[in-house]
């Protein structure tokens, strides 16, 4: 049998910004249904890595592939087309630290904002499916709030449910809690672990080190532009090889702390 190719395969990946190289030869695949936790130090390149699989930031030389799309960049590739880039992150789907929520939209209205303009479909169907995915968040019971009347948590959960909304094949969580009250990150860390029980394809940088042991399959530490260590979340987490990963974790709870507060 032959095995299944990787749902995100990312090779000899290079981001400048001016004199700065903030990724640096990155090599990365994730299994279809994997999730992957990318750690490591504010600066190590993290976020840039996530939004270059968006193609929020382009990469300056290297290859991406989600699914059956593939970009390829260097000083002799053509940039990709606008209509091009609209449909692959429309398969892409990403979380942010903040919530962008539509302020005059209702919770419903944000949720199929996009189906419908974006992906023409047609009002009923979105609603349809955009009840489904707030049902999957927990948050069915609140479509026709505005966001201003509900919590942080909430709001992230509901942009979560805005990026299923668009049936992405993987999904990208960039600190999807840090902006949250401590009391708050339990609810999102619950939807996202849920997505990853439902066998969505998901790569998550994350400072909540007990969650990625528990939820990740695989952990990326990153430092300095560089992918320092990887392996099985747990081995990584409990028995890094590195020093710099060993130095890292060690500012970090790993028993009895679901929420990876750092160590005072």
């Amino acid at each position: 049998m032959t095995a299944k190719a990787p749902m995100i395969e990312i090779a000899r990946l290079r981001k400048r910004f001016g004199q700065l190289e903030v990724l640096k030869d990155i090599n990365l695949q994730v299994e279809p249904g994997g999730v992957v936790a990318l750690l490591g130090p504010s600066g190590s390149g993290k976020s840039t890595l996530l939004r270059c699989m968006n193609l929020l930031v382009q990469p300056d030389d290297g290859t991406i592939r989600v699914g059956e799309t593939t970009f390829r960049f260097g000083p002799a590739m053509e940039q990709p087309k606008a209509k091009s880039l609209a449909a692959f992150r429309s398969r892409t789907g990403m979380v942010f630290q903040s919530f962008n929520l539509f302020p005059h939209m209702s919770v419903l209205g944000n949720v199929i904002e996009a189906p419908i303009h974006v992906k023409d479909l047609d009002r009923k169907t979105a609603i349809d499916q955009a009840m489904a995915q707030l049902e999957k968040v927990g948050l069915a019971d609140r479509a026709a709030q505005m966001p201003d009347t509900l919590s942080g948590g909430q709001k992230q959960r509901v942009a979560i449910a805005r990026a299923l909304a668009m049936e992405p094949e993987v999904m990208l969580f960039d600190e999807a809690t840090s902006a949250l009250d401590p009391e708050l990150v339990g609810e999102v860390l619950q939807a996202i672990q849920k997505l990853a029980a439902d066998g969505m394809t998901m790569v998550i940088v994350t400072h909540e080190i007990p969650f990625a042991r528990d939820v990740a399959d695989r952990v990326v530490f990153m430092r300095d532009g560089y992918v320092v260590e990887e392996g099985p979340a747990r081995e990584v987490i409990d028995s890094p090889r590195m020093d710099a990963t060993r130095s890292f974790l060690s500012h970090f709870h790993r028993v009895g702390d679901r929420t990876g507060t750092a160590t005072p």
